[in-house]
This record gives structure tokens, C-alpha cells and sequence, in this order.
């Protein structure tokens, strides 16, 4: 797959690239990723590519015509490569938030062109003419394009095969499922009294080799603390037919 990146700031996405499991991904070209610089598309002397708004108002915006030539240069890319015609992705905190359904659809993909906007906002006659997807990191604001394009591609990368060591390991994410994840646990099997308290052991379920037991102390779990933390899930596995009928005893019990 494919990610084509329009921004300011292409020297803030090398060191990702090269670091952490998901490198796997870049350095084999599993994930393919080309950075535009914007700059390189102005017209005049200054590389200018904003201007202040019409009508007045605080901050700069980012002008249509440079960005239709970065836009022409990389269909053109595609084209040359071979490849499919990729839809152009704008971060934007007006864009629908960023799930984990919609990274799995991004990962099964060829890809996509990644906006990553600055200043003020993107002229609305660019993005009414070749945005095909807004997307929203959450309900803030950041002062461009580039966190959210770097999230993105760090949650589609470790999706693609052969990136993380176990090819299933994923799957047991947090929204994988529709719900939040379990607790984890690893060694020591007990860590050392603290000063006022007693030790601190792991749960005696996950020591007992039932692997049945254990999967359903997981799902109690993941039930548990979904309904603590984000209840609006627990409704939408409901909806979808995802909750068994001891799922939803287990959560009758955490009412009582």
C-alpha cells in the first residue's frame, strides 16, 4: 500500500519511519510512503502557499493553486507506478473521528493521499473539489496535519502482515472488538510488599493453565471495564448482536 503525504513538514516523518516495530512496514515497502513538500508547488519567489482570508479574521489559509499542482504531481506519480487512483485524506477537527474500523478498511487498502493542513484551515474550493474523507484525531485542535497523518499511519501500519512479530497479536487490541482491552500481566509473579500494603501479585487465574478460565476471566474483563469507562460501547456491541447471553449476565452482575 501507498501513502502519499502533502505538508510543510516532511523532515518530522524520517524518524518515525525508522524506529519502533512498525519500521518493518517502511523499510520493506509494505506501507510505501512519499512526502510531498507543498513549498516545492508555489509559483513565486517567497514559496508561498497561504494567504490571509477573505473577510477578515485572525490567521492565514492555505492557498487552493498549490496545492491542486502537489495534488496533480502525485495522480501523476500513481499513474506512472502503475497504481490506482488514491483517495485524498484532510485531518481536521470538523472530520469524522478516527476508528479502529476505519484504520482496519485504510490497512486492506492501496492507500490514500494524506492533507496535512496548517494555519488557519485548507481553502473550502480545494476541499469541496478533491477531499474525498475529513478525518478528526478527537475534539482539539493541533497546529497541523502532520501528528494526525503520523497516528494514522502508525495505526494501519502495524495491521499490514508480517509487521508485528505475532501476526495475531492485534487482534486482542482495544476496538479490535468493539470493546476495550483487558489488564495485561508479565513477571515478577509477585512484586515486593510496598511500605504500607501487601504484595502485589498476578491475578491467580492467569497462573492456573485453564485456558478456557482464562479467556473468560479476558472477556469479564474487557466487559468490566468498557462498561466503566466507555458504556456508549457497550450499547453499540449490543446493537450489533456482538454480546453473548454470558456477556450479558456478567454485566447484570456489575449493576448488583
Amino acid at each position: 500500500m501507498r501513502f502519499d503525504v502533502i505538508t510543510l513538514f516532511p523532515e518530522l516523518f524520517a524518524p518515525f519511519q525508522s524506529i519502533g516495530v512498525t519500521r518493518r512496514a517502511f523499510e520493506s515497502k509494505a506501507v510505501d510512503v512519499r512526502l510531498w513538500q507543498l513549498r516545492d508547488f508555489a509559483d513565486d519567489a517567497y514559496r508561498r502557499v497561504d494567504d490571509r482570508p477573505y473577510g477578515g479574521g485572525p490567521g492565514m489559509v492555505m492557498l487552493v493553486e498549490p496545492l491542486e499542482r502537489a495534488l496533480q504531481a502525485i495522480h501523476a506519480d500513481q499513474a506512472a507506478q502503475g497504481g490506482p487512483r488514491l483517495p485524498v485524506v484532510m485531518f481536521s477537527p470538523a472530520g469524522r473521528p478516527l476508528t479502529q474500523a476505519r484504520v482496519q478498511a485504510l490497512a486492506d487498502s492501496p492507500g490514500a493521499i494524506l492533507l496535512c493542513g496548517r494555519y488557519e484551515g485548507v481553502d473550502q474550493r480545494f476541499v469541496d473539489a478533491h477531499v474525498d474523507e475529513e478525518v478528526s484525531l478527537g475534539d482539539y485542535v493541533l497546529s497541523g496535519g502532520e501528528l494526525p497523518a503520523l497516528t494514522l499511519m502508525d495505526a494501519v501500519a502495524r495491521l499490514r502482515p508480517g509487521v508485528l512479530h505475532d501476526a495475531a497479536s492485534h487482534q486482542q487490541d482495544s476496538f479490535s472488538d468493539g470493546l476495550l482491552d483487558c489488564p495485561h500481566y508479565s513477571r515478577p509473579e509477585m512484586l515486593a510488599a510496598e511500605a504500607d500494603g501487601e504484595g502485589r501479585g498476578v491475578p491467580a487465574v492467569l497462573l492456573s493453565g485453564n485456558h478456557a478460565r482464562i479467556a473468560r476471566w479476558r472477556r469479564e474483563q474487557q466487559l468490566a471495564i468498557t462498561a466503566r469507562r466507555r458504556p456508549e460501547l457497550i450499547e453499540a456491541a449490543r446493537a450489533r448482536g456482538a454480546l453473548s447471553k454470558e456477556d450479558e449476565c456478567f454485566l447484570k452482575t456489575l449493576l448488583l
